[in-house]
């Protein structure tokens, strides 16, 4: 009996210890569903009860102390899990799904359509680039030709030497090798030095446009990382006329002068070889080249003469380097068509040198002409009947002006005479200030004014040069002071010195304004000339009027104060020009009393039936000496270029004309 008992008691003990922690097992084994279905449709489980004097074994002790807890810990995170997964939000997530999907599927659909057709180009583009390589070929740029034919500037074959600093070993041992071969500065080798070890560079430019033997030299000596490549480079032929021609930078643009101006007919078109390539960047053969050939650009024929123009520069060289003046400027212009056959302009350096590179101040710089805008004044005055050469005015030392107002002003004659009379020939031979003042205010001021204008000042030339000035002329309602009297003679107005030789080459061109000229057309690359039109010209004054000015302007260097600008054999014609420059104080005395000249004759040649107007002024000759005036400061540089034309283009005096006469006619009284 006890046995079976005993059997009993422990087959319930066993059963009690196994289903507790088989329960706990199968609830975290089993599925979420089935668990939550059989803990709702299973009755509570009743406690299995036992003797009290039966002692508790090990197991029973852990089922009764920890394998309940634990089940309902199970059971609690079970249907925490499973709590969200009826039915309904099942169908609603499988639809969701289902659609992500579909999106998904048909955006890629999309966008294999869209590759395989409108944006095809651009992934064949990418393949092309990837896989092609092009070469620029570079235009030659034309060069600027004299009136004859002769190179003024032109391309010259160069190297430009480079490093490709991931092919470098020894920077350092580099950088010096190529300072002592190209003579660089200690700070150019430091520059260089620095853009072979900046991390990541892969070129920098060791010499831009050196001579093919110099890049030849240096590529022999085998650096890792240094090469060359064929580049051309500027050059003129006459380095005095950079101010003119320009400059081009590094890569064969226009930056200054004509170079800029023409600048886009000069360049051309750029050529190109495109190729493809392998893996390893060499061309496939099969693949083929397209090439575009470079079309070189046009020529440009200019009205200078480089024999002229060179004779005109040591003569102003020397007169500059000779009074000590700031610079210098000569013109030389045909007189019939305006067309420039020489530009020469020098300048003094800060240390003390000078050089013709600074600019065109012919063009760029505008000034008060002085006693040479006489000439306008008196030739305004005849040809609208208001004097003849024989007009006589009394002519005093010195005068006042606006008296009684806050403009008046004592002006003073060019020379100290007593009151006298003098005629218009007169006052125009020895340069008188107030009887120019005097004759040219039988005008109103309108027509002083329009005059100006029509001989070409206030507005800038036909020329077109890039920085050109319009000088200085303001509207007669604008006119203050003694700014109505002192334009008469060359103050209260600023020209260009191409405007100034234009204006009096009314006078030698018979009355009409030709614009000044230096280009007059272009050449192509097979030879075939395009021709630049020419301004028109302008009627100024009377032919009859222009004749009666050039007779009295020979007068002024025969008998005034032009005869150092006589050329023997020949009669020429000029007027001088002496004016005190503006300075910082906003008048013509520096503080410490002294003043600075601008001494200028503007003549042409031969007086009766001209061929060739020259300018030539003289920028701040020595204040003490007695060449700081136009009449002896740039008249005999005149003379000087006036018989390099007779000795070079066989310039000859009409027949009849031997030159000036030895005395001075007595119609023209004492020499002032």
């Amino acid at each position: 009996m006890r046995s079976a008992e005993h059997a009993d008691i422990g087959v319930a003990a066993r059963s009690a210890e196994h289903s507790d922690i088989g329960v706990v097992a199968r609830s975290a084994e089993h599925s979420d569903i089935g668990v939550a279905a059989r803990s709702a449709a299973r009755p509570a489980a009743r406690p299995i009860t036992r003797p009290a004097d039966l002692p508790q074994t090990a197991v029973e002790r852990a089922v009764a102390g920890s394998a309940l807890p634990r089940r309902r810990r199970a059971r609690r995170v079970a249907l925490l899990m499973t709590a969200d997964l009826r039915g309904g939000a099942l169908r609603s997530r499988t639809f969701i799904a289902h659609a992500a999907v579909g999106a998904i599927l048909v955006g890629l659909l999309l966008r294999v359509a869209w590759l395989q057709t409108t944006g095809a180009q651009v992934y064949r583009d990418a393949g092309a680039e990837q896989r092609t390589r092009m070469t620029t070929i570079r235009a030659e740029r034309g060069s600027i030709l004299d009136r004859t034919g002769l190179e003024l500037a032109l391309p010259v074959p160069a190297s430009t030497i480079f490093v490709d600093p991931r092919e470098v070993i020894d920077p350092v041992g580099t950088a010096r090798a190529l300072a002592g071969m190209l003579a660089l500065t200690p700070e150019r080798e430091a520059e260089l030095l620095a853009r072979m070890q900046k991390e990541g560079s892969s070129f920098a430019y060791a010499a831009r446009q050196v001579p093919e033997a110099m890049a030849a030299a240096v590529v022999a000596l085998g650096l890792p990382g240094v090469a060359a490549y064929p580049e051309q480079r500027r050059e003129l032929t006459i380095g005095s006329l950079r101010p003119l021609i320009g400059r081009t930078d590094p890569d064969g643009a226009g930056t200054a002068g004509l170079e800029l101006q023409y600048d886009p007919e000069l360049r051309g078109s750029d050529g190109r070889v495109v190729r493809e390539v392998n893996a390893d960047g060499r061309a496939i053969a099969s693949a083929g080249t397209d090439t575009t050939f470079a079309e070189p650009g046009r020529d440009l024929l200019t009205t200078i003469d480089r024999n002229i123009q060179v004779q005109v520069d040591a003569i102003l060289a020397q007169q500059v380097t000779r009074t000590g003046a700031l610079s210098g400027t000569a013109i030389v212009m045909e007189t019939a068509t305006g067309e420039i056959y020489a530009l020469s302009t020098i300048r003094r350096n800060a240390d003390g040198t000078y050089s013709a590179d600074s600019g065109n101040f012919a063009a760029v710089e505008a000034y008060e002409p002085g006693s040479v805008a006489k000439v306008f004044s008196v030739s305004s005055a005849l040809n609208e009947g208001a004097i003849v050469p024989e007009s006589t005015f009394t002519v005093p030392g010195s005068q006042v002006f606006d008296a009684g107002t806050e403009w008046e002003t004592v002006l003073t004659d060019a020379y100290p005479h007593e009151t006298e009379p003098m005629t218009v020939r007169r006052i125009l031979v020895d340069s008188s200030n107030l009887g120019t003042v005097m004759a040219s205010q039988l005008l109103a001021d309108r027509v002083r004014h329009d005059y100006l204008r029509s001989f070409g000042f206030g507005e800038r030339t036909a020329l077109g040069f890039p920085g050109e000035s319009r000088g200085l002329l303001s509207p007669p309602s604008q006119w203050r002071g003694t700014e109505r009297f002192t334009n008469a003679y060359g103050y209260g107005y600023a020209t260009t010195a191409l405007q100034l030789v234009a204006a009096v080459n009314v006078v030698a061109n018979g009355g009409a304004y030709v614009a000044p000229r230096i280009v007059t057309g272009m050449v192509t690359a097979d030879g075939n000339a395009m021709p630049l039109a020419a301004p028109a010209p302008r009627d100024v004054l009377k032919p009859e009027v222009a004749a009666t000015m050039r007779s009295m302007l020979s007068d002024v260097v025969c008998f005034g104060t032009g005869s150092l600008a006589k050329v023997p054999g020949m009669t020429v014609a000029g007027k001088t020009g002496t004016g005190y420059k503006r300075q910082d104080n906003g008048t013509y005395v520096n503080d410490d009393g002294s003043r600075a000249y601008f001494a200028s004759f503007v003549g042409f040649l031969p007086a009766v039936a001209p061929e060739f107007t020259v300018l030539v002024s003289i920028d701040e000759p020595d204040p003490a000496s007695q060449d700081r005036f136009g009449g002896t400061a740039a008249a005999p540089v005149f003379a000087s270029i006036a018989q390099l034309l007779v000795a070079e283009l066989g310039v000859r005096p009409v027949d009849g004309d031997t030159g000036c006469a030895k005395e001075r006619p007595a119609e023209l009284g004492p020499r002032g």
